[in-house]
């Protein structure tokens, strides 16, 4: 029992220790103890019955830390308040100096009812003070979950989504049997079956607790070389998706990496936002110790240049589409000439050009570079009949035409970029919409010239 009681004080007590490492970490720590007042609890366990032994335990760790001021504790009971009544309430509120209320409703609390976890989880929500500097904790403790139908998962599920809660933790006390549910849903979950193991939760508990987290990113190469970059990097709680840290991950040889303070309560999902993003899922660093979080991105560079040659007109700068092999989802558009760092892998690629050029299967490797060399385009110098027309261009393919653009109504005139290639013209006047009126050319564009081509 004297080491069950160390592990609730530590369960708690050392929490505080992490809100005073940095600003980033909250200074004060709420927690809210939930407890079993159901009448199993009235069943023996070591010594005494489960709520004697639960009772002294309390009254101990409340001892401990009645001078801690960074430190607010309050009592939640459920089961105590009649068989027929299956509620929970809110038994000690938090404000400061409240010890003597809590050892006084703790000292008198009787188990008499049902099992009413998840009501008191729902309502737990509503004991916290808004405040948005804390750092809420939720202490459960409990001999199971008797024989009532509960939706305590699911509860504690939303109540982790509400982004208030930093961590519930669930300590077990009792027989293996008496659980019939499994509680690591809820929060994390300690079973304490026997004295024996008290020493190894109470290690496990209190190393968790007591400490902060420091996390060193590192982005390296398929031979663990670091990477000189900017490299944005966002973790998101795994529970609840609120962003709980962000970085701008920068390295340079021969300085210090940076080192991020995390909560070692929270499991996070991390995003790099590397091209394409990388994302990890449900990590947690240990606490107490430099972590060293190393992701193997191995990148290459993606460059593409028109010709050098020299035309007589202007020249426009054209964007690229890049895509994952075979996907159609947008990684990014890369203008022509710049330089871009991509992750090891196939690439698709849409120069938008007139006609469009598709490139599929370019390959990306690490520590390399891709210089793809593209054909100047020609101009073509067209001439309309005066009567307004409408018409479109088409590029000549072994299967068939294919659109490239239409033309201006009303312009007689159109200066237009194309691709070298044969093309096709089809015009037809507004004022005339029979058959016989259409209009119809071949023409041929070559890279870097001019070709003129008059319709009447």
């Amino acid at each position: 029992m004297r080491k069950f009681a160390l592990i609730l004080l530590l369960a708690i007590t050392a929490l505080s220790g992490m809100a005073q490492t940095k600003k980033t970490i909250p200074e004060k720590t709420r927690v809210l103890i939930i407890l079993d007042c159901s009448n199993s609890m009235w069943d023996k366990w070591q010594s005494d019955s489960k709520i004697k032994v639960t009772q002294q335990v309390l009254l101990h760790f409340l001892d401990s830390i009645q001078n801690q001021p960074d430190m607010e504790v309050a009592l939640r009971v459920f089961g105590h308040l009649n068989r027929e009544a299956f509620g929970s309430r809110l038994e000690v509120p938090f404000e400061a100096d409240n010890h003597y209320k809590l050892q006084s409703k703790i000292k008198t609390l009787v188990p008499n009812g049902g099992c009413t976890a998840d009501s008191a989880l729902t309502n737990a929500l509503k004991d916290f003070p808004r405040d948005e500097k804390s750092r809420n904790i939720i202490l459960v403790i409990t001999d199971g979950l008797d024989d009532c139908q509960s939706s305590v998962c699911e509860v504690a599920r939303q109540v982790q989504q509400s982004g208030s809660i930093s961590q519930s933790f669930i300590i077990g006390i009792g027989n293996p049997d008496d659980f019939q549910h499994k509680l690591d849903c809820a929060g994390r979950f300690t079973f304490v079956p026997s004295e024996e193991l008290f020493a190894e939760t109470l290690q496990e508990v209190f190393y968790l607790s007591d400490q902060k987290s420091l996390v060193t990113l590192a982005l390296t190469d398929s031979k663990h070389n670091l990477y000189e970059t900017d490299v944005p990097v966002i973790f998101y709680d795994h529970l609840t998706h609120a962003v709980k840290a962000s970085t701008i991950y920068h390295h340079i040889t021969g300085q210090p990496a940076d080192t991020l303070v995390l909560d070692p309560l929270i499991h996070y999902d991390i995003s790099i936002f590397t091209t394409p993003p990388i994302h990890l899922a449900d990590r947690h660093f240990k606490p107490g110790q430099h972590n060293r979080l190393e992701v193997t991105a191995p990148q290459g560079t993606l460059r593409l240049h028109l010709e050098d040659k020299r035309t007589s007109f202007q020249l426009t700068s054209y964007s690229i589409l890049v895509h994952r092999h075979g996907s159609s989802e947008l990684l990014a558009s890369q203008p022509m000439d710049a330089a871009r760092r991509y992750l090891e892998g196939s690439y698709d690629l849409e120069i938008l050009s007139q006609p469009v050029i598709r490139l599929t299967n370019i390959q990306i490797r690490d520590g390399s570079a891709t210089d793809l060399q593209l054909p100047i385009p020609g101009q073509l110098a067209l001439d309309k009949p005066a009567t307004p027309s409408a018409g479109s261009i088409f590029v000549v393919k072994p299967e068939g035409l294919q659109w490239v653009c239409n033309l201006d109504s009303a312009m007689p005139n159109e200066r237009i970029l194309l691709m070298p290639g044969d093309y096709q013209i089809i015009l037809q006047p507004l004022n005339d919409l029979s058959q016989a009126a259409v209009r119809s050319a071949h023409f041929t564009i070559h890279s870097a010239k001019q070709t003129s081509l008059a319709i009447k």
